[in-house]
């Protein structure tokens, strides 16, 4: 660590273009990867630098690259075209970016420009046009400026990425191969990423020459001023618990982070309407709404955020004191980006995470995939809370400034007015008239790490598997049966809902033909009775009595009663037709069955038809008449042939249009001869 008295003493390292904007910013000391970059011999190396969020890396690149593009000048001399390119993922974290380097190269006279999504493109090209050295902007933007030619890249000097890893996460790269490919090829590369994935490694072989790796993560613990808090609490009391911390802490800025943007609006409603003031940061906003919702934090309109992870990407808020995980981050990159929003430039914060209890095992694996140790415990509860009011109330109570006469005066008119308790009751009342109540949370059952999670149960000892017996359960008959089609999937829940018991306080559902027995806990009886009432009414006319002990399943009334199925009047072709055929001779030159049904006395049966026969029983039936013929056993009608559909109204018109393009040519009768041939009918 670079301490105050050395940046003084020993300057070499920096710029001194930029020492003196340092000294004015009021740096007490360098952090590690601004000391790394700033080493002698790495002036004109390409960089692949790691670091973790919040470790002044936007600094760092702006110190690295003072030695390309000043050189040995103290001053920056006009430019027509941009010198350098600094690339940043999204629109907030390229603002911020300018932001620092402008501050950093003022003494030199550099001007900056952004290009970023959102922003009205004329007046991006209007500030190239005027020229600028820097050029600071969000990958797509870049490339459209440089597609129409209002970017040029002939003289760039220094190209930074700033978060590469996020970048190709989220699919810019075809976009950084177009910025990269128009640079020439004479130009110095920093790249800064948290982790050097293959993605990365490929990146930097085709565009990096001879990069020295730099890594400062793993040379200070991660996240140091950061006190990470893990907070278990029932799955129904997320946005409880999170209404609790935003109190218990009073952060002067906090920022709560949703996985999605339904649940980013849901909080901001519910916490507008408990007091808080907040602002939503979410990707549907345009830059303006954006930038709005930033100015309102950082003037103090505004002390809550709650925002997505991608738009809170680059947010920098120098009085951020509490971040709060609404969910569970997916991995342990969101986890670091999302906490390094505070803690920042040596600052303390804390890091709340909101872990239901089902989840406890999947936040224990991020945190430590991300090699931080978290405090694990219980939410605020509603007299944490007023107890810390009570804290800060005691502790605000000195004066800065001396009593003037006029106060005196007023104080000593309110001594008379009324005693010094109930002038102390009122300051109480109205400080906490101006705060939100806080909410009573549920409890959470206690964590057991030895017991397998769900989904993962030891299945060693293969008991039956079903409902949990219950000891000294109480017995209820419903007054239906299978013959009312009586099925445990909707008689469950409509115990629970007109019963008002819960689903482990129902044990075994029996079903006979005319009732239901259902098993009931004994902590669930009372409250089971008082729903049903005296009359035992659940819903509609099924009604439910107690039974003592356990019923009797084998009493006659409580068996099911089958009754076998008369499977003889049952459609059989099989039989049916070894009904029918017996075994009589066999004609000459038939192969086969018996012939009897198609016997010669079938002609005396007026309602034989041989026509209406399928053609296999009618070669049956000749070769029985001994003959092959089907045309001399003509002595009935035959069956009537069904006659097609008849044609759609749309062919029909069709039809109509050909024939009409047919007699086109034909002369058409003229309207006198039409009116005489009808005269004439």
């Amino acid at each position: 660590m670079l301490h105050a008295k050395d940046n003084m003493t020993d300057m070499t390292s920096i710029h001194p273009a930029l020492a003196d904007a340092i000294a004015a910013r009021g740096y007490r000391a360098l952090t590690p990867v601004q000391i790394a970059v700033t080493e002698p011999g790495l002036e004109n190396h390409d960089l692949l630098v790691s670091a973790q969020t919040g470790s002044g890396k936007t600094v760092a690149f702006g110190l690295a690259l003072a030695s390309t593009i000043l050189s040995e000048d103290l001053a920056l001399p006009p430019a027509d075209n941009p010198i350098t390119v600094a690339i940043a993922p999204t629109r907030e974290l390229a603002l911020q970016v300018k932001k620092e380097l402008e501050w950093l190269y003022r003494p030199a006279g550099a001007k900056l420009a952004t290009c970023v999504g959102g922003m009205d493109m004329r007046d991006e090209r209007r500030a190239l046009g005027r020229g600028a050295h820097i050029v600071v902007g969000t990958p797509g933007r870049l490339c459209d400026h440089i597609k129409r030619g209002s970017l040029v890249m002939d003289e760039i000097r220094a190209i930074v990425l700033d978060e590469a890893d996020e970048m190709l996460k989220m699919g810019f790269r075809e976009e950084l191969d177009i910025i990269l490919g128009a640079a020439p090829k004479e130009h110095r590369s920093l790249m800064f990423s948290a982790t050097v994935s293959k993605s990365i490694a490929r990146l930097t072989e085709k565009y990096q020459s001879d990069a020295i790796r730099i890594n400062t993560v793993s040379e200070a613990p991660q996240h140091s001023d950061i006190t990470y808090r893990a907070l278990t609490v029932n799955k129904n009391d997320q946005e409880n618990a999170i209404i609790n911390v935003l109190q218990y802490y009073d952060a002067k800025n906090a920022i709560v982070f949703g996985d999605t943007r339904v649940s980013v609006n849901r909080m901001t409603r519910r916490f507008t309407n408990r007091g808080f003031s907040v602002v939503t940061l979410s990707g549907e906003f345009s830059q303006k709404e954006r930038s709005s919702a930033i100015q309102a934090l950082r003037d103090g309109r505004a002390r809550v955020c709650v925002a997505t992870d991608v738009a809170a990407r680059g947010l920098d808020l120098p009085d951020l004191e509490l971040v709060v995980h609404a969910s569970i981050p997916k991995n342990r990159e969101a986890l670091l980006h999302r906490s390094g929003r505070t803690g920042r430039a040596g600052r303390k914060g804390v890091s709340a995470l909101i872990v239901p209890h089902n989840g406890r095992r999947k936040a224990e694996r991020i945190l430590r995939d991300a090699k931080v140790e978290a405090e694990w415990g219980p939410p605020p509860s509603a007299a944490d809370v007023l107890a810390k009011d009570n804290e800060r109330l005691l502790g605000s109570l000195f004066l800065e400034d001396q009593v003037t006469e006029a106060e005196r005066e007023m104080v000593t008119q309110l001594l008379k007015a009324s005693t010094p308790e109930t002038i102390a009751t009122l300051f109480l009342r109205q400080f906490r008239a101006n705060r939100a109540a806080p909410e009573e949370l549920l409890g959470v059952p206690a964590y057991d790490p030895d017991k397998p999670s769900k989904g993962r149960k030891d299945r060693g000892d293969k008991g039956p598997r079903g409902r949990n017996d219950f000891e000294d359960g109480v017995w209820f008959s419903l007054n239906l049966g299978r013959k009312q089609k009586a099925e445990p999937r909707w008689i469950l829940p409509m115990l629970c809902k007109s019963g008002g018991l819960q689903k482990r306080e129902i044990g075994v559902i029996k079903i006979s033909e005319t009732r239901t027995f259902i098993e009931v806990a004994p902590e669930g009886v009372a409250r089971f009775i008082e729903n049903i009432g005296p009359e035992g009414k659940i819903e509609k006319a099924i009604t439910a009595s107690r039974i003592d002990g356990e019923p009797d399943f084998s009493a006659p009334d409580n068996r099911p009663e089958y009754k076998p199925r008369d499977k003889s009047k049952y459609p059989n072709k099989k039989r049916d037709r070894a009904k029918n055929e017996d075994n009589i001779p066999k004609q000459p030159g038939y192969k086969g069955k018996s012939l009897d049904k198609y016997d010669s006395h079938h002609n005396d049966d007026p309602g034989f038809n041989p026509h209406k026969l399928s053609k296999k029983e009618k070669a049956k039936w000749a070769a029985a008449q001994g003959d092959s013929e089907m045309k001399v056993y003509d002595d009935g009608p035959k069956p009537k042939v069904r006659k097609g559909k008849k044609p759609h109204k749309k062919k029909l018109a069709a039809a109509a249009k050909r024939a009409a393009k047919a007699g086109k040519g034909k002369k058409k009768p003229s309207r006198g001869a039409t009116l005489e041939r009808k005269k004439r009918v």
